[in-house]
């Protein structure tokens, strides 16, 4: 069975020969370095990829987007008050911001030929939106102040970015030739921001984004970000529009196999901890593999892909990664 097959498998919920694996790592040393302004990141990005491409023979990959993180709408860049947000068009899809992304992706999907699915990175609004201010130097003013002073402006600028992400999600499937995205979101985590603000203001931006990717591919991947011990509630996310889930088990303290039940039998990827101090990163080959197998015993070998909470560090050894394929084959 071709990776691609392996893939497909999974995403229709059927028995695979085996089960894949998934982990990722950026290649960048700051992947929120702004690449219009240090260019010089692309070519490492692309280079990293293709050494992990042809070190490792990844089943499937996620396409790292290391500096394209910041989105170069100047509004939303630089607001001092919510009603600047009011200010906040899309850039349209032919912007140089979405032309070279769509070039990035397509440069990435010929170098893996039709070997195996890619999955394009992209952030949702609310996360472009922090990622903005920290590097603009604004992060003393919150997406959630702003919704505090003016929650209609704000979701005006998120839905306004999400036209851009839509557009952007339909091009690097459509001329990038990704097979889907992997879209990456996560709860305010804010306490004065109710779940009823947080649907009617962010929720709706996530679906824009989801629909322009669906009317492109059939494989989206939804990554609900328990980045730095964030957490989330995950029942919320339960009828979001993509095909696959990746959460952070071990943030969230949800299981693979209970998160099934959250997500109503969707497919699932994840199960191991994404940082130095978790068993993929620090554990000999033996307890990889025992943490492979408890895994799998529990949530299954339909449905599931194994990987990480999140990004995984970029000096890991690859042969922990090995020792997760080798043990996740021989128990499918």
């Amino acid at each position: 069975m071709s990776k691609r097959d392996l893939m497909a498998k999974v995403f229709k919920n059927e028995k695979a020969e085996r089960v894949p694996i998934g982990f990722w790592f950026h290649y960048a040393k700051d992947e929120l370095v702004d690449g219009f302004k240090n260019p010089e990141i692309f070519d490492i990005n692309i280079a990293g990829h293709r050494k992990f491409y042809n070190e490792f023979k990844p089943d499937f990959v996620k396409i790292m987007t290391d500096g394209y993180f910041i989105y170069p709408n100047e509004p939303f860049i630089g607001a001092e008050k919510a009603s600047d947000l009011r200010k906040v068009k899309p850039l349209g899809e032919k912007h140089e911001w979405i032309e070279k992304q769509v070039a990035f992706a397509k440069t990435l999907t010929g170098f893996f030929g039709s070997e195996v699915m890619s999955f394009y990175n992209l952030f949702a609004p609310a996360t472009l939106f922090r990622f903005a201010r920290l590097k603009s130097g604004k992060a003393n003013k919150s997406l959630t102040d702003f919704i505090v002073e003016d929650k209609d402006a704000v979701a005006c600028a998120l839905d306004a970015a999400a036209q851009d992400l839509a557009a952007l999600a339909r091009r690097v499937i459509g001329e990038g030739r990704a097979d889907g995205v992997y879209y990456s979101t996560q709860d305010l985590n804010d306490s004065r921001v109710s779940e009823d603000v947080q649907e009617k203001i962010v929720t709706p931006a996530d679906y824009k984004v989801l629909e322009g990717a669906n009317s492109a591919g059939r494989y989206n991947i939804l990554h609900i970000c328990g980045y730095e011990g964030c957490r989330n509630n995950l029942a919320r996310y339960a009828d979001y529009p993509a095909q696959i889930i990746n959460w952070a088990t071990v943030v969230e303290q949800v299981s693979l196999a209970e998160g099934k039940k959250i997500f109503r039998g969707k497919p699932v990827i994840g199960g191991f901890d994404n940082t130095v101090k978790g068993v993929l990163y620090r554990g000999g080959k033996a307890e990889i593999e025992a943490e492979t197998e408890r895994l799998l015993k529990e949530a299954g070998a339909v449905g599931v892909v194994l990987g990480a909470d999140c990004t995984i560090p970029q000096h890991i050894d690859l042969h922990h990664l090995q020792w997760v394929r080798d043990k996740a084959a021989s128990f499918s």
